[in-house]
């Protein structure tokens, strides 16, 4: 199976035609370049590629065409130690759309903690010394920028295919681009929320944020949502507290604001883990009813949050669809159609929110985790 899947790889890149060749970006320019460590989606997309994928993913599965002597090896290396469930479910969805394909698999997680970097990397210098042993290499990396080097590896390696899950930036300084970039947009997820915010509460509001870690995430759930929420509707931030994306931190941020900025009444938090912290705090001190607080990626704990009355809204990430879009893309790999490949997939994004009745909920939810299934997974 390994020397088979090399001698694809070999011929898409005789035919320059996989987006992983990193001297090849961007296909177009784009105002602030200049400016950014990073592409965007849009400049190193080619037409058309991206929703193919997406409208793939969304339909039946259509069975491998090729055969097996024996299951691809897939490593994955993620924080799923953590209390958000996109990692659990997505690798629910990644096996699950594998078997709707009839590709035969094996895989081993590589777990973590979102702010263990030095596991991660260590965890990267693993698989590289037993390349051989797989065929894919799935990285959700702990920080982008912090995790460059490993991704710059891994991506280097013959014996790998690397995909990342939760970034959607390729960064410029890579040598080895990655296969692809599996997310949703964090960028386009913060628009999504503030309009509705402002459409919903209006203008010169005082709020307070709950941030992750200083990073591109954090600079799209956090800081294009205060840009936006401030030039839009002149909401004025009281004070911005880095919860490192984890529970500790959203309780530990939302009491702080709670004693020293009373005049708050919208705390927004950039994961599910702060929301989580941040919604005991606000119970806690019975101000959940009068303080709006949201969340980020529309999970399962975010969800049933919602209908307990706990947390007022969240942009929800159609979930499952970055690992049933991994698994399509490794049908494509396999059946040598990389070249049709987007170089980043984007997921869709809604917002869920307390005034949607549980039917609606519901039906968000039924379609976001078509795959991994419905309700806060057990750990």
């Amino acid at each position: 199976m390994k020397k088979i899947f090399k001698v694809m790889c070999l011929v898409a890149i005789a035919g320059i035609t996989l987006p992983a060749i990193a001297g090849k970006l961007p296909l177009k320019k784009l105002p602030g370049d200049a400016k950014r460590d990073h592409w965007l989606p849009q400049q190193v997309n080619e037409p058309g590629k991206l929703e193919k994928l997406q409208e793939v993913t969304g339909k039946k599965a259509v069975k491998y065409k090729g055969k097996q002597d024996k299951p691809i090896e897939i490593a994955l290396i993620y924080p799923s130690a953590d209390v958000s469930d996109f990692w659990a479910r997505n690798y629910m969805a990644l096996t699950k759309r594998l078997d709707q394909l009839g590709i035969k698999y094996k895989t081993r997680e590589f777990a973590s903690r979102q702010v263990e970097h030095s596991l991660q990397a260590t965890y990267a210098t693993q698989v590289l010394q037993d390349a051989d042993l797989y065929d894919f290499i799935i990285f959700g990396p702990s920080e982008l920028a912090t995790q460059a080097d490993n991704i710059d590896k891994l991506s280097g390696s013959k014996d790998l295919t690397t995909f990342v899950w939760a970034f959607h930036t390729p960064l410029k300084d890579l040598k080895n681009q990655p296969a692809g970039w599996f997310d949703f947009s964090s960028a386009y997820g913060a628009q999504v929320i503030c309009n509705y915010m402002l459409e919903r509460l209006g203008k010169n509001i005082t709020f307070a944020m709950n941030r992750g870690i200083p990073g591109i995430t954090d600079n799209q759930r956090s800081g294009d949502f205060k840009d936006c929420i401030t030039k839009k509707g002149g909401w004025k931030m009281a004070y911005e507290h880095y919860g490192e994306y984890q529970r500790e931190g959203g309780f530990d941020g939302t009491n702080r604001i709670l004693q020293a900025y009373p005049e708050v009444t919208v705390i927004h938090n950039a994961n599910t883990a702060m929301a989580m912290g941040s919604t005991e705090a606000l119970v806690a001190e019975k101000k959940h009813k009068s303080i709006f607080s949201t969340g980020w990626g529309g999970t399962g704990l975010e969800l049933d949050a919602i209908r307990r009355g706990e947390l007022d809204a969240t942009p929800m990430r159609m979930g499952d669809d970055v690992g049933a879009a991994t698994a399509e893309a490794i049908k494509a790999h396999l059946e040598n159609r990389a070249n049709e490949l987007p170089l980043v997939f984007l997921g869709r994004i809604t917002v869920a929110h307390d005034q949607l009745s549980n039917k609606e909920i519901d039906a968000l939810q039924e379609e976001a985790f078509r795959f991994s299934g419905i309700g806060a997974l057990k750990r």
